[in-house]
């Protein structure tokens, strides 16, 4: 399977990549290049005397390159797949030089180990299962203590009056945080620095504070009374509140529709969320990839792609998070949108999803008939009868991507997939009814 110039740009870690791969993707600066068993390799010319050597596995996908780049895909490998989208590498099924070989091979030796599974392998120390339970132990011990702390400061909080809230400053905030942190509890971290920051988000912020404190308030009084929870619920509430939920699910094999990839970063970490369809399951599936301040995450996969692959589902109530197998394969067969509704069935989809995880910030949902329409307050997605309508988030009404949609759609009902939340509607993709198969990306 060939990618699109637009499958690959969408790739790119960042604007900076997308335009210097843009540039690569001529034959110019490349030499010996070929592509065959689901590799693409080539020479690109640099500033040094010897070229970068770049090889990409399309099965992964995975991305070597020589040059010092730390973001995945750099450059180079961006104008390798372009150039192979313009018809730019003639040779098909070619053999693999011998240092993309070598590459390939290693790789796809490590995958298929991990795919055979720990019977297959060699023994390895055996992990200590008590030593294990005592240090789960202690820091259930450090969270729970940590959950009283900030029990005690909300309601202190609401002793003395919200309005004192918008006085103190974010220093007391930012402090609580750092208990959180030391109590080893990131989530309630993360909370407690979002609470800090409503006082100066602007009119009305008494009210986002109170109900923001209630779920907040809600999350502590859960944890400290998880063991009497249903299993789903309670694995829900470990993982808000910092802990990481186990990939225990059983493994879901598909064709994957990719709906949307893009980044988050913050001071600390760059989280990338990439959605995914089973075009024969029916499910939505969301990975996550981290990378470190500054730098991109390694998981890519090109928007609008279709992909064999398996996903091993995380446990929970209302999750949809996932992890990756080792290898996605390009297939070749019709793309559809996932089957969607109007407005009054993704409001649906989010009260059921709500009821198993009051902490969601959104819920993923797709759009049928649907037409962007400017209000009062900004945009919305109206039914095509107009009878209800979801409004844009802030976010999304600043972006080009709903240019993109109001293009797309010129008045007409399209099909968008995105993610529906109390602050409103962002879309991530679409799709017009004279081109169901093509996903057009929205962010």
């Amino acid at each position: 399977m060939r990618w699109t110039a637009e499958q690959v740009l969408a790739l790119a870690p960042d604007e900076a990549s997308r335009r210097a791969g843009s540039k690569l993707g001529t034959a110019g600066p490349w030499s010996e290049t070929g592509c065959g068993d689901g590799a693409v390799w080539g020479l690109c010319k640099g500033s040094g005397s010897t070229p970068y050597r770049t090889v990409v596995d399309t099965t992964g996908p995975a991305y070597s390159c020589g040059c010092p780049s730390r973001k995945f895909p750099c450059k180079h490998a961006l104008g390798l797949l372009l150039l192979r989208a313009a018809d730019g590498i003639a040779a098909e099924d070619s053999p693999a030089p011998d240092w993309a070989a070598h590459w390939l091979t290693a790789r796809r030796g490590r995958a298929a180990g991990a795919g055979r599974g720990d019977g297959d392998a060699a023994p390895g120390p055996t992990a200590d299962p008590e030593a294990a339970r005592r240090r789960a132990e202690r820091r259930a011990a450090r969270i729970t203590s940590g959950t009283q702390e900030l029990e005690q400061r909300l309601a202190d909080l609401l002793r003395g009056g919200l309005a004192a809230a918008g006085q103190a400053g974010y220093g007391l905030w930012e402090e609580t945080a750092a208990r959180m942190v030391d109590a080893q509890a990131p989530g309630l971290a993360s909370r407690v620095r979002e609470l800090g920051a409503i006082p100066g988000s602007g009119p009305g912020w008494p009210v986002r504070l109170l109900e923001e404190c209630a779920l907040t308030h809600l999350l502590d009084r859960a944890w400290l009374a998880a063991d009497r929870l249903p299993a789903p619920f309670a694995t829900t509430v470990r993982t808000r509140v910092g802990l990481a939920s186990p990939a225990d699910g059983v493994p879901v094999r598909d064709h994957w529709l990719v709906l949307a990839q893009y980044d988050a970063a913050d001071a600390r970490l760059t989280t990338r969320r990439i959605w995914l369809h089973g075009t024969k399951t029916g499910r939505t599936a969301l990975l996550l990839s981290y990378g470190a301040a500054g730098r991109a995450p390694q998981l890519a996969l090109p928007v609008g792609a279709l992909l064999d692959g398996e996903l091993t589902p995380h446990t929970g109530a209302g999750q949809v998070r996932a992890e990756p197998g080792e290898q996605f394969v390009p297939v070749a067969g019709p793309v559809a949108p996932p089957a969607g509704g109007p407005v009054g069935a993704a409001l649906d989809a989010y009260g059921r999803a709500l009821a198993e995880d009051p902490w969601l910030d959104s819920w993923p949902v797709t759009l049928s008939g649907v037409v962007p329409a400017p209000a009062e307050y900004g945009w919305q997605l109206a039914d095509a009868d107009g009878r209800e309508a979801l409004p844009l988030t802030p976010a999304a009404q600043s972006r080009p991507g709903l240019w993109r949609l109001v293009a797309l759609s010129g008045g007409a009902p399209v099909t968008v997939f995105g993610e529906c939340g109390h602050r409103g509607f962002t879309p991530l993709a679409a799709w017009s009814p004279e081109t169901p198969g093509e996903t057009v990306p929205l962010i």
